[in-house]
């Protein structure tokens, strides 16, 4: 069962780990090793999670890539799950 409206990865990072740890968007890219306007991108939900970026989370913050990566699945499913009247697919298996 999918999560109704689960927040988008960048909201849980920033709202988890960089405001209370104190940390600003440029340092914690520093400390990812990306650019800031990658890191920027992802926190503001423009951009999404990739699993490199998962693996860099979880050294950095903890937890499992697997964790991260899950938390963008939930949220891109259930955007699409938004829209699906909207994408014209013909069922073919009946149960």
């Amino acid at each position: 069962m999918r999560m109704h409206n689960p927040p988008h990865p960048g909201e849980i990072l920033s709202g988890l780990w960089l405001s209370p740890m104190g940390l600003s968007v440029t340092q914690a890219a520093v400390a990812l090793s990306v650019s800031r306007k990658t890191l920027s991108k992802i926190i503001n939900g423009r951009a999404g999670i990739s699993p490199e970026m998962a693996f860099r989370l979880s050294m950095a913050f903890g937890g499992s890539p697997e964790s991260w990566m899950g938390q963008q699945m939930a949220y891109d499913l259930w955007k699409v799950e938004q829209q699906k009247f909207t994408l014209n697919v013909t069922p073919l298996l009946t149960h």
